[in-house]
C-alpha cells in the first residue's frame, strides 16, 4: 500500500515538473518572437559607439513598409518620435485612388466602387543616440517591411578639411587685409585685392555653414518612412441621370415584375369588392331566393 502512494506522489511531481517545463518554453518562444519583431528594423549601424571619438557619423535610415492603419500608425510614429526628444520635419497623407467601377442596379442609379490606398510620407529627425530605440519602436506598426536601408557615413574627414580650409582662408585674409592697408595706393590694386579678399572670405563662410551643416547631421539622424494600407474599396449609390437608356434589365426581372404588378392589380380589385361586400352579398342571396321559388311561382 505503502508503495502505490510513493509511486503516486511520483507521477503527480512528474506531471506538474513536465507541465513547468512546457510553460517556461512558450514563455522563452513568445520572447524570441517578441523580440525579433523589435530588431527587423534595426542594425548595428543604428547604434553609437562612444568609445571611438575618431569617426564622426552621420546616421540615415530609409524604411518602407504596410501597416494595417496608415492614420493610427502615424499618431504612433509622431508620437514615438516626440517621446524620443525628436521632431517631423515633413508629412503627406494622402489616399491614392487605383481604380473605379460603376455598375447600373436600376434605370435612374448605378453602384459606384472606388478602390483606394492610403499612404503617408513621414521625414524625421531624432537624436543620434536614440535612432536604434526609435527605430525598434517604430517596429510594432510592421505588418509586411518591403525594405529597409540603414547607412553609417563617417564624415571625420570632411570635418578635418572644412577646418582647415577655415585656417587657411583666415591666414589668407589677414595678409590681404594688411596687403591693402599698407601697399594698396592705386585704384586698381586695391579694388583687385578687395575682390579676392571678400573671395576668401566666402569661402571660410562656406566651410563653415558645411561643418555646421555636418555638426548638426551627426547629432541628429533623418529617417525617411513610406508607410501604406492593404487597398480599401467605398461603394456609393449614385443617379444614373445619363446613362438611363443603357440600362436594360434581365429577362428574368422583367417576368418578376410584369408578376408584381400583375398581383397588384389583383389586389386592388380584391379591395374594391371588399367595400361592396353587403351589396354582394345582398346579391347573392337574392339569387339563391329566386332559384328556389322560381318554379313555384311558375
Amino acid at each position: 500500500m505503502q508503495t502505490v502512494k510513493v509511486l503516486s506522489v511520483l507521477a503527480i511531481a512528474t506531471a506538474l515538473s513536465g507541465c513547468g517545463r512546457s510553460g517556461e518554453g512558450k514563455l522563452e518562444l513568445n520572447e524570441v518572437d517578441d523580440s525579433t519583431s523589435n530588431t527587423v528594423i534595426s542594425s548595428s549601424a543604428a547604434v553609437e559607439n562612444n568609445k571611438d571619438s575618431t569617426r564622426k557619423f552621420i546616421r540615415t535610415a530609409d524604411l518602407k513598409f504596410k501597416v494595417k492603419s496608415v492614420i493610427k500608425s502615424t499618431y504612433d510614429i509622431e508620437n514615438i518620435t516626440g517621446r524620443q526628444g525628436g521632431f517631423v520635419t515633413y508629412t503627406s497623407l494622402s489616399s491614392n485612388i487605383d481604380n473605379v467601377t460603376n455598375i447600373p442596379v436600376s434605370a435612374d442609379s448605378s453602384l459606384e466602387t472606388t478602390y483606394y490606398t492610403v499612404t503617408n510620407s513621414i521625414t524625421l529627425r531624432v537624436p543620434n543616440t536614440r535612432l536604434d530605440t526609435t527605430l525598434k519602436e517604430i517596429a510594432h506598426n510592421i505588418d509586411y517591411l518591403d525594405y529597409r536601408i540603414i547607412k553609417a557615413d563617417d564624415v571625420a574627414l570632411q570635418l578635418l578639411s572644412n577646418k582647415l580650409m577655415q585656417n587657411r582662408s583666415a591666414k589668407n585674409e589677414a595678409r590681404l587685409t594688411h596687403a591693402i592697408d599698407s601697399r594698396g595706393k592705386k585704384l586698381n590694386e586695391t579694388t583687385l585685392a578687395e575682390e579676392m579678399l571678400l573671395s576668401k572670405q566666402e569661402e571660410s563662410d562656406q566651410a563653415k555653414i558645411a561643418n555646421l551643416s555636418l555638426s548638426d547631421q551627426i547629432k541628429f539622424s533623418t529617417v525617411s518612412l513610406f508607410i501604406y494600407q492593404r487597398q480599401t474599396l467605398k461603394r456609393e449609390i449614385i443617379s444614373n441621370d445619363k446613362n438611363i437608356e443603357s440600362y436594360e434589365p434581365g429577362f428574368g426581372t422583367k417576368i418578376l415584375e410584369s408578376l408584381k404588378a400583375g398581383w397588384d392589380i389583383v389586389e386592388v380589385f380584391i379591395v374594391f369588392l371588399a367595400k361592396f361586400w353587403g351589396l354582394i352579398l345582398i346579391a347573392i342571396s337574392g339569387y339563391v331566393i329566386f332559384k328556389r321559388y322560381a318554379h313555384k311561382i311558375k
